[in-house]
């Protein structure tokens, strides 16, 4: 009589485990998981579980990014002074704590944004992190808003915001390509593209946009 085969105890997981798992796969074996299937048996839950969390690996991996979003959002506002920072303040913040956590998860960022060699693709991975750095610009810029008393005076949230993403985009791009020590000209980058969109929101642009373009000259001629 055969006897039944006994099941292997599974375990419940968390989606930052479930995180931290494919971040890991990807790490050691320079290649993403086939299927869900498998990565869930060799890690010892269920594909239900996996499902609770996310939908496939393409809404797990652009979880890792809205992860980063969080992590920054939280590091940010454990600084007691964050709440008295002026607006352009609080953009520098987030841009320097966002880059700080991408340089230390740097080798599975490259991969990630490397994988897929479709742009479009990548920009996908990308869409829910869009997302909440054009929520959170809206924010900077309807505060900014509501202390002007002259309607002219007041800047259009949606624009501000979209000039963000893309602003957060070439920094991105920057950041992949920085070779210098500790990515300190990322950091340049950062300190002066948030003070030349500040500036051009604010409508004295020249001088701060010139020093940008100055600088990014520079560094691809370099």
């Amino acid at each position: 009589m055969a006897t039944k085969k006994k099941t292997s105890a599974t375990k419940k997981v968390t989606r930052q485990q479930l995180i931290d798992m494919y971040m890991q796969y990807v790490l050691e074996h320079e290649k993403a998981p086939v299927s869900i299937y498998k990565f869930s048996k060799e890690n010892g839950f269920t594909e239900q579980d996996f499902y609770k969390h996310f939908g496939s690996f393409e809404g797990l991996k652009s979880g890792i990014w809205t992860t980063f979003y969080q992590m920054t959002t939280d590091l940010s506002q454990k600084n007691k002074e964050y709440d008295s920072f002026s607006n352009q303040e609080k953009m520098l913040t987030f841009f320097y704590t966002f880059f700080e956590l991408l340089t230390a998860n740097r080798s599975y960022v490259l991969f990630s944004l490397h994988e897929d060699k479709d742009k479009l693709k990548m920009m996908q991975q990308l869409s829910p992190l869009r997302k909440k750095i054009k929520a959170f610009a809206s924010e900077l810029i309807e505060e900014k808003n509501d202390e002007q008393q002259l309607k002219f005076l007041k800047q259009p949230a949606v624009i501000f915001s979209e000039g963000a993403w893309l602003q957060f985009v070439f920094i991105l791009k920057f950041w992949m390509d920085d070779n210098s020590p500790s990515f300190e000209k990322t950091d340049v980058v950062i300190e002066k593209s948030v003070r030349a969109i500040f500036d051009v929101f604010a409508t004295t642009p020249l001088e701060s946009v010139i020093d940008f373009g100055k600088f990014i000259w520079k560094e691809k001629m370099a």
